[in-house]
């Protein structure tokens, strides 16, 4: 079988931690061939030690040598390289989000529909253990018509302290677009993918701008805390659905909250853990799986995605059109945020 030559664009801890170790897990299918980092000797380090043949500084040199990249740099330059390497013939995995805005996701769309080449984006949730079974019994019928979603993720002081993750220029947002992003993408797959049409948001950075700095990531420069640091959003939906979201960094709470609800026209799903709750025999029922088969390895089971896509043996889980619905969802939080008002979506 054809092996595919793969490059990483960007040597920070995303690709250390997760694209690059899981990648390496199929060697049967696919060759770490490249890294490209615009610090060298960085670049050069990490090619060490994962045993990766070539570095590149220049990301469009690489595209030359290459079938296929992940993409794991900071938000901005999110569009600008995925249409590169598309207009290259190259396929891409780009970490979360698309990009920053409803354009620029339109152009990396418009780049990919020209060279037939698979765009995914790295919303990894979907691939866990959690998710895939709520998707099958939500395909079942086991809840009927989603019509409600709570989502909630949220830390407990613990803004990113390291990278760029406090930059509005270099990320477009904070808590809102690098870690709420993840639970509303699943939340718009497990309810059928609906279209947004009004959305309402509010987005907060009181503590992370404020006089006690307690965080348990790593020390940040409160005075120049450019993004958002908690977010509340509703989001109503053609078919009559909504969407209840909460997300933050750094909010003052006992306990820390990964939530995704469904109320449905016939039961009811909590995901994490997975919870399905309905009405049966005059009995209210909360049935919770105590037990799945095989490892949670998202991170895997994304890569695994994307090779057999590249190779023409599957369709990609994240289609361009999803991953570009949650960049329009989280850009009208944004823009409703700063105006006050609610935002309208066509």
């Amino acid at each position: 079988m054809y092996k595919l030559k793969m490059g990483i664009i960007g040597a920070g801890g995303i690709a250390q931690k997760r694209h690059i170790p899981a990648f390496q897990k199929f060697q049967d299918k696919v060759v770490l061939y490249a890294i490209q980092d615009i610090d060298e000797m960085k670049a050069r380090e990490v090619a060490r030690e994962f045993h990766i043949e070539k570095v590149f500084t220049n990301y469009e040199e690489m595209f030359a040598e290459v079938d296929a990249v992940t993409i794991a740099t900071p938000n901005k330059f999110h569009a600008e390289i995925s249409i590169a390497a598309l207009q290259a013939g190259v396929h891409v995995l780009c970490e979360k989000p698309m990009a920053i805005t409803t354009e620029e996701c339109l152009a990396i769309t418009e780049a990919a529909n020209i060279s037939g080449k698979v765009l995914s984006t790295a919303y990894h949730y979907r691939f866990m253990k959690e998710a895939q079974a709520a998707k099958k019994m939500i395909q079942a019928g086991e809840i009927g018509e989603p019509y409600v979603a709570r989502v909630q993720a949220i830390r407990r002081r613990k803004v990113p302290g390291w990278g760029v993750f406090t930059s509005k220029e270099l990320q477009g947002g904070g808590s809102v677009i690098d870690y709420g992003c993840h639970l509303l993408d699943l939340a718009l797959w497990l309810m059928d993918d609906p279209e947004p049409i009004e959305i309402v948001g509010s987005t907060y950075n009181y503590v992370s701008k404020g006089v006690d700095q307690v965080n348990l990531w790593g020390n940040f420069d409160a005075s120049v805390f450019e993004v958002d640091d908690h977010a509340t959003a509703y989001i109503k939906f053609a078919n009559g659905a909504s969407l209840l979201f909460e997300t933050s960094w750094a909010a003052n709470i006992r306990e820390e909250a990964t939530v995704l609800s469904l109320s449905g026209t016939q039961g009811g799903l909590d995901v994490f853990p997975l919870v399905l709750n309905q009405a049966k025999h005059g009995m209210l029922l909360n049935s919770e799986a105590v037990w799945m088969p095989g490892e949670d390895t998202p991170d895997l089971q994304q890569a695994e995605n994307f090779i057999n896509s590249c190779l023409g043996l599957a369709e990609p889980l994240v289609k361009p059109s999803e991953a570009m619905k949650v960049s329009k969802i989280i850009e009208a939080i944004y823009q409703s945020s700063a105006s006050g008002k609610v935002m309208s979506i066509n």
